[in-house]
């Protein structure tokens, strides 16, 4: 069985510390508010349709706006079918290198994908480092299983009505295998990070003994 999780690699490249922490206390539970985000990614058509529904989904944009992106993106996207009525879900991958839960394999036109997705907010372009990391990990683990090369995944952020495609290509692999080498080197709490965006909202921060510093205390 492969050493890694695909979760564990995310959190390798956001933040070594972070991944000892976890290590040692083991997995948490997820939260309601992220499996209910989660949710949304398997109600596109029926949040563009039913108003109820809509107005009770966890979103983070207006009504209006949300369904303005799901048009755009079922007019955009040509897998777009392939994820609203993907082939496996809650699909687990094992992997050489690494393990772990797609939300969704699709048969894209370009072939099968994993999709991956994140209850947060996405960037303005691209996926976020650390999920790219987790991507590209789904994507290989899936690549391994079916004997072939997989060149795409997806990253949804349903809960802002944005999918995002990318290539797994040299550079993200590189990332991938860095995550890989940083995982495998720890066995003992890595060095503090200072970065207060990440270490405020860390459920570790207390035993990390990172200090953070507030915003008025930057501009003194």
């Amino acid at each position: 069985m492969p050493t890694h999780t695909f979760r564990e690699l995310e959190t390798a490249a956001y933040c070594p510390r972070k991944l000892y922490y976890r290590r040692r206390d083991g997995a948490s539970e997820i939260p309601d508010k992220i499996e209910s985000i989660r949710r949304l990614a398997r109600e596109y058509e029926r949040l563009l349709t039913d108003d109820a529904c809509l107005l009770a989904a966890p979103i983070e944009v207006g009504p209006d706006e949300y369904r303005d992106r799901l048009r755009a993106l079922r007019e955009r996207l040509a897998d777009w079918d392939a994820l609203v009525a993907p082939t496996a879900t809650e699909a687990y991958l094992e992997g050489k290198d690494a393990r772990g839960i797609a939300h969704k394999v699709i048969a894209g036109q370009d072939g099968p994908a994993p999709s991956l997705v994140f209850a947060g907010r996405p960037p303005e372009d691209g996926v976020w480092e650390p999920q790219t990391v987790r991507l590209v990990a789904a994507a290989k683990a899936l690549a391994w299983e079916r004997e072939r090369d997989i060149d795409t995944a997806y990253a949804e952020y349903p809960a802002h009505g944005v999918i995002r495609r990318i290539e797994v290509n040299a550079r993200r692999a590189g990332v991938y295998r860095r995550a890989i080498r940083t995982a495998d080197s720890i066995d003992g709490p890595p060095g503090r990070v200072r970065n207060d965006a990440k270490c405020e909202p860390c459920e570790f921060s207390d035993d990390c003994g990172v200090k953070t510093r507030s915003l008025r205390s930057m501009l003194r």
